[in-house]
């Protein structure tokens, strides 16, 4: 079993803390819009920027190579300039230029929908005369519609400028040539929300949108496929889940979208377990780290991430004590009689990846603030399952999900039901997704298995009977 030793950065984060408060203190409108995340969406600043480029000679780089920072000759970027980031982490990238400005750069989901919500913070020009209507907006976007990197300055003050992009399937930091595949990219995405996602068999249907994906990626690249899919699983997910809903509500009003993801999780059939593995290995996903919750758990986890798109993956299956030492990702599992938490939630609800949709979204948040926003919205939530100064998580409560007869006549049928939780399932339907909260600090980017399997237990179907959960 692979392991990942995800260290803590305590000092590479205090000092782009104090490159951000310095911007901050510089411009205006950056920090009246830091001010309304925190307010209106219980959102921390520092989680929407997706770089700062700084002036090379106010920099030491030997100083970030000791804080932990490498340079990244990779990505594409503009001549004379140089990318410094710590992978190794959540901390976002430094470039350092040969011009005076200071550039913070925001990550919402889509350009235009923040520049739209934030249009009072631009520096429109004084107009003599007659304005004519019919003009475009004097916003400079550049980069074309729907294309891999776009990118808009929203405010300058001074020397400090605010800046959004936006990226689909695109790295680096300079506006590519002519993609020429943007229409194949919104007939993927399309093809995405539409796709069939029930089946006589659920083997067939996986077998089926593997086959999909490799078609996609042969007409664009792997990483824009990975962005359109992920942006239809996240509205899937959304339109069924309540606490999303609220959540996305904050964020929507300064026009954020989810561009402060910070894990996509699905839940497994042992059987199709392998399938859902190489479905995300097909659109170029990484396996990292694994988890096995020891011998009464029954579960383990694959954690994948993809290297372009920025994109983590969660994938939840119930795994035997002997199975531990195999690679269960990839090596064929077996069905088993006794079910585990995760085996039961596909057995009532089908497949994450087909018709159950994601067993939960992660967003990055203020933790308390967005506890208490969602609670005085309705939403409850569970008891946190990670309390570290360096990461805190919690669900919200699910909301019960309808339960086809045919699902509960199978399950019941096997044994791995009783007839009374059969019943309760039956007229109450079963717990099914969850927004998860998460807030990471110091730039730790894993996660911690003993309070994984905290709420793993805590969200089994057949021990909350007595509660919404």
């Amino acid at each position: 079993m692979t392991v990942f030793d995800w260290s803590l950065h305590p000092l590479a984060e205090n000092y782009l803390i104090q490159i951000v408060s310095g911007f901050l203190e510089n411009n205006d409108a950056a920090r009246k819009i830091s001010e309304k995340m925190q307010m209106e969406t219980a959102t921390q600043f520092f989680d929407w920027i997706d770089h700062v480029s700084l002036p090379a000679d106010r920099v030491d780089s030997e100083n970030l190579i000791e804080l932990g920072f490498h340079e990244n000759e990779k990505v594409a970027k503009e001549k004379g300039t140089k990318v410094y980031a710590l992978s190794e982490s959540t901390l976002f990238p430094l470039i350092l230029t040969d011009i005076k400005e200071t550039k913070l750069a925001l990550k919402p989901e889509s350009l235009d929908h923040f520049l739209q919500m934030n249009h009072s913070y631009y520096n429109w020009p004084s107009v003599k005369g007659p304005v004519d209507y019919r003009a475009r907006s004097v916003y400079d976007v550049e980069g074309e519609r729907n294309g891999p990197y776009r990118k808009a300055l929203v405010n300058q003050q001074g020397n400090y400028e605010l800046w959004a992009v936006e990226r689909r399937g695109f790295d680096g930091f300079k506006i590519p040539r002519s993609s020429g595949d943007i229409e194949e990219y919104l007939m993927n995405l399309q093809e995405f929300m539409t796709r069939r996602r029930k089946f006589n068999q659920d083997t067939e249907g996986l077998q089926a949108l593997i086959e999909n994906i490799k078609l996609f990626c042969r007409g664009s690249s792997s990483a824009k496929v990975t962005d359109a899919f992920f942006r239809a699983e996240r509205l899937y997910w959304q339109n069924r889940d309540q606490g999303g809903q609220i959540q996305k509500a904050f964020q929507d009003r300064l026009g954020l979208g989810w561009g402060n993801h910070d894990h996509h999780a699905y839940r497994s059939s042992r059987e199709n377990f392998h399938l859902l593995i190489e479905l995300f290995e097909t659109m170029g996903f990484e396996p990292r780290e694994q988890f096995f919750a020891g011998p009464t758990a029954g579960w383990g986890a694959q954690v994948l991430e993809h290297p372009i798109c920025g994109i983590t993956i969660f994938a939840d299956v119930d795994i035997t004590e002997e199975e531990r030492s195999r690679d269960f990702a990839h090596d064929s599992m077996a069905a088993i009689s006794k079910l585990g938490t995760v085996g039961l939630w596909v057995a009532l609800h089908g497949e994450s990846m087909l018709q159950a949709g994601m067993h939960h979204l992660a967003a990055r948040v203020d933790f308390s603030q967005a506890r208490s926003a969602l609670e005085a919205r309705g939403i409850q939530t569970l008891t946190p399952f990670s309390d570290f100064h360096f990461l805190k998580q919690l669900f919200t409560e699910s909301e019960r999900r309808h339960v086809e007869p045919s699902r509960l006549e199978n399950t019941l049928g096997v044994g791995r039901l009783t007839k009374e939780q059969s019943g309760l399932f039956k007229n109450k339907g079963a717990i099914s997704s969850h927004l998860e909260i998460i807030q990471r600090s110091e730039g730790f980017k894993g996660f911690n298995q003993d309070s994984v399997s905290v709420i793993i237990k805590e969200t089994d179907p057949r021990t909350s009977g007595s509660r919404n959960a």
